[in-house]
């Protein structure tokens, strides 16, 4: 069975063009623009950071910054994303083939972040539920997720960012958005040169067990330049995640 995944995830890759790589734009929110500069470079991920406060998901990557911060996911991504496919009847851009997927990373207990981020999309469904609307904007959440016997607990709208270590069935795997992990915890390999040899073999063997899963794989913590890009898609790295979206859709789309 795991075979006959990975042969639909090559297949898939065939019809949607995603050989080509994807981009993951890392901690977003951080930006100066967040949202609206990674649409116009029509980054295909999305990540905003969040933590529960006074009922509500606030934006920030540490609890000091949760506690002070006035941003919430609803007002700096949710309400404007819904204005966008109001705007341009139904998707996020006037480019008919762009979509996106939103990827949360819940720095609080996921019991405590999935029913206020289940209650607000259910506020909007054609517009993040892709079994409705194909160019609704997809969600996955990262960070705290629930254990993999748990993710079809949730609704069909919600996805999720699996991990190499983890062991999904046949089922289960198709709500796992995609595969991701520490770099470091397999290179020490700087981003200049040419990437060692073992480096290399444990990176590719990480990279395999997700493709046999039928799931793409993102690398965080790993060097973010145009040489590491290059040198991540020779090894089959389907997504990069950076903090350089358009330097990095102008080096690899």
């Amino acid at each position: 069975m795991r075979y006959l995944l990975s042969l639909v995830y090559l297949f898939t890759l065939s019809l949607s063009g995603f050989a080509q790589p994807q981009v993951f734009a890392h901690n977003d929110y951080e930006k100066p623009q967040p949202l609206t500069a990674a649409l116009a470079q029509k980054a295909d991920y999305i990540e905003a950071d969040v933590f529960v406060r006074n009922g509500k998901l606030v934006l920030g990557h540490t609890p000091a910054e949760a506690d002070t911060s006035k941003r919430t996911l609803e007002g700096t991504y949710l309400k404007p994303i819904v204005a966008l496919f109001a705007q341009h009847k139904d998707r996020v851009s006037p480019d008919r083939r762009y979509t996106f997927s939103l990827s949360i990373d819940a720095k609080d207990k996921a019991e405590e972040v999935l029913p206020l981020l289940r209650a607000l999309l259910e506020q909007n469904l054609t517009v993040f539920n892709r079994n409705m609307n194909p160019l609704a904007i997809r969600i996955i959440v990262s960070g705290n997720r629930p254990r993999p016997e748990q993710l079809l607990d949730y609704p069909a709208f919600i996805f999720f960012d699996g991990r190499p270590s983890e062991l999904y069935d046949d089922e289960t795997v198709k709500r796992v958005a995609l595969i991701s992990d520490n770099f470091r915890s397999y290179a020490r390999w700087d981003g200049t040169g040419e990437i060692g040899d073992d480096d290399k073999a444990k990176l590719k063997r990480i990279i395999k067990r997700a493709h046999e899963a039928g799931c793409p794989i993102r690398f965080w913590n790993a060097p973010d330049n145009p040489v590491a890009w290059k040198q991540l898609r020779k090894l089959g790295v389907d997504v990069l995640n950076t903090d350089k979206v358009a330097e990095c859709v102008a080096a690899v789309k």
